[in-house]
């Protein structure tokens, strides 16, 4: 999975990565199900430690674009996992309240607490992306939020939160297939929105955007990982085992039991 991993200053052409890469794994989609299975037993395991332990925090970052599968990522990942120590933020238009603060006020309120595993379900991001693809803020205004976001999470980071992010990459075609899907199928209608065409005409303007995210944002303290999103069994994959992965290296501890535990008789 490390070769995965954006490395700091790295220069990244999304172009060069394939987005239906599945690792070379023989075993293919059922082979993949039944690995997943038991990344969801672990996780769930590590996840009651973390809880317990109540010392470290966790942020999960997803970003993509439309279809990518950030929904459907979050719902294989964690199923199972006690949802009282897991929870998901969704970031979408700004309210009035929150465009009258700075751009990462709302997100701050929003990061984990000891114990907790928080996954953003878009993010930070969309403020270097869709405020810079659609020219809702000036260049100079844009611009400055590289070094912010950067200075955010290793705030975070030297306050006690592991962070970890995931750019979910697709194809153009990949998103196509996706949306006849969603316009063809009466359960997934709902989904569909006529101004999802709109952004996916912006596909090289996105991906542009993207790139510098990945490159100027990747840090030791949090870093992006590129993962190959066309087979959504290989992407529940990857970023099950990433995750687990970085819990395990945690090294945590369930917190030791009160003295004299050994002698209580319960009548």
């Amino acid at each position: 999975m490390e070769r995965y991993r954006v490395k700091p200053g790295s220069h990244i052409n999304l172009e060069e990565w394939d987005a239906s890469d599945a690792g070379g794994l023989d075993g293919g989609k059922g082979s993949a199900k039944d690995r997943l299975e038991e990344l969801n037993e672990e996780l769930e395991e590590l996840q009651e430690l973390l809880y317990a332990e109540h010392k470290r925090k966790v942020l999960m970052v997803l970003q993509g674009m439309d279809t990518s599968g950030k929904d459907g990522t979050i719902r294989h990942v964690f199923e199972g996992v006690n949802p009282q120590g897991v929870r998901v933020a969704s970031f979408k238009v700004p309210t009035r309240i929150e465009l009258d603060h700075d751009y990462l006020w709302r997100v701050h309120q929003q990061t984990p607490r000891r114990g907790e595993i928080v996954i953003f379900n878009r993010s930070h991001y969309e403020d270097l992306l869709v405020v810079r693809v659609r020219s809702l803020v000036p260049p100079e205004v844009w611009s400055r939020r590289y070094a912010h976001i950067n200075d955010f999470e290793r705030l975070l980071a030297e306050e006690g939160t592991t962070i970890i992010k995931f750019y979910l990459h697709i194809d153009l075609d990949e998103q196509k297939e996706r949306f006849l899907a969603r316009l063809n199928e009466p359960h997934k209608r709902w989904k569909f929105s006529l101004g999802d065409l709109k952004e996916r005409k912006l596909w090289p303007q996105y991906m542009q955007a993207y790139e510098e995210v990945l490159n100027r944002t990747s840090t030791k303290w949090a870093p992006w990982y590129i993962v190959p999103a066309n087979r959504k069994w290989y992407r529940n994959l990857m970023i099950a085992t990433i995750l687990v992965d970085t819990l395990k290296g945690l090294d945590m501890k369930y917190p030791e039991p009160e003295e004299g535990l050994d002698d209580v008789v319960i009548e």
